[in-house]
């Protein structure tokens, strides 16, 4: 029974060493294939234990998980303008289809890489060719990525992989292009600057212009009221005078002559040469023949006065 223990250890040992090629693991985050004789015979992408024929078959794996592409160097591109932009973007990309994955791009990550990247390229060259550089840098950025996504999605399903998502982290001009560009964009602020201040002195103009007219307006206005209330006032007055001296001719007349004496002498230099017999010195020659009625209507011109 010792003579055969050695015996039982190496079959026992063989066993396992059998049983141990024969189960392989499938971690969630991998796909699996099983090869036979350079050939694929299963793929596996239920995660969990499973056989394969020892020594015949063997297994290799692929990464479930998203992975990413990311461009070393900006790629130069053109526009609708014939003006280049340089473009940084990455792409997020899977393989939902290891068979065809390792059929196409014989399961080499970097040639499947180097594939996305063409894709892409071609079909960022297209779309930029159909837009201008506002459009591409602002405009319609969101919608170019949105269709290079869908485009380069139809083409990767040929090589087995999936396009998660296709983003552009910058797109810049070349230092040649900024300069133009940049003097460009500071000359249409000015233009336009220089169109609102136009706009803006019209527009003082046209106001100082109409509060002139209103003033112009309002002045003739209050003129023609004053005139109205002139008037008014001195036909009141006239009124007044006519009533008071209607009621003494002679009184009137004598005080109206007085009143020419004040006016015709102010000062001692004033001159004047009349007959003597004229009627302006009406009053002045019978003033002292007159009798108390004349001084008294002297003396009542005074205190009118």
């Amino acid at each position: 029974m010792r003579e055969r223990l050695p015996l039982f250890a190496g079959v026992g040992l063989f066993v396992f060493a059998i049983l141990s090629m024969s189960l392989f693991t499938v971690d969630q985050r991998q796909h699996a294939l099983v090869f036979q004789l350079g050939e694929v015979k299963e793929q596996i992408s239920e995660p969990g234990l499973h056989f394969k024929i020892p020594l015949i078959q063997n297994v290799r794996y692929f990464d479930k998980r998203i992975l990413t592409l990311d461009t070393t160097e900006p790629e130069r591109f053109i526009t609708s303008e014939k003006k280049n932009v340089l473009v940084d973007l990455f792409v997020k990309w899977r393989i939902v289809d290891p068979k065809l994955y390792y059929i196409s791009v014989g399961g080499d990550e970097a040639r499947a890489k180097t594939r996305l990247e063409q894709t892409v390229n071609a079909g960022l060259r297209e779309e930029f060719g159909k837009r201008t550089v506002h459009e591409v840098v602002s405009g319609e950025r969101d919608r170019i990525m949105d269709d290079m996504r869908i485009k380069a999605d139809q083409d990767s399903r040929k090589i087995g992989v999936q396009i998660v998502d296709v983003r552009l982290k910058r797109v810049d001009l070349p230092s040649e292009v900024s300069e133009s560009v940049y003097r460009r964009m500071e000359a249409e602020r000015k233009r336009v600057a220089n169109e609102l201040r136009s706009q803006g002195g019209a527009e003082a103009e046209k106001i100082k212009a109409d509060a002139d007219k209103q003033r112009e307006v309002i002045i003739a206005e209050a003129y023609r009221q004053a005139q109205i209330v002139k008037g008014e006032g001195d036909a009141k007055a006239s009124a007044i005078y006519a009533q008071a001296f209607g009621q003494s001719p002679e009184f009137y007349a004598f005080y109206r002559s007085l009143e020419a004496y004040r006016s015709s002498f102010k000062s001692k230099a004033d001159l004047m040469v009349v007959e003597p017999n004229s009627e302006f010195f009406k009053y002045l020659k019978g003033a002292g023949a007159r009798s108390a009625p004349a001084s008294d209507a002297a003396k009542g011109a005074k205190s009118t006065k």
